[in-house]
């Protein structure tokens, strides 16, 4: 069984901002997976340019993509543009934020 990118978003979703209790996916910081076995290809932002977990969040990142059968690298591309916003975060995301719909 080859990875999927479902698969990639599936770990994605246990990799947490320590300041945010609210996952990465759900925080609209992931842009965009692609699966080009053995390589998992992820674009994405971070909630400022200043993010002191800059360098620890694509570390958990690449540890929990590594693991699926089939990757053995993972490659993160931190992008600014387009910047992230709190309109990215998901309704599941606003929800354990306790944000009002918008």
């Amino acid at each position: 069984m080859t990875a999927t990118t479902e698969d990639v978003y599936d770990q994605l979703r246990q990799v947490f901002d320590p300041e945010i209790p609210v996952n990465i996916v759900d925080l609209g910081l992931i842009y965009d997976v692609k699966v080009e076995e053995p390589t998992v290809k992820i674009t994405m932002t971070l909630t400022s340019q200043s993010c002191p977990e800059a360098r620890t969040i694509p570390d958990v990142m690449k540890r929990r993509c590594n693991t699926l059968e089939g990757i053995d690298d993972t490659e993160i591309e931190i992008v600014f543009e387009p910047s992230w916003s709190p309109q990215l975060i998901s309704p599941e995301g606003r929800t354990a934020l306790g944000m009002e719909d918008e």
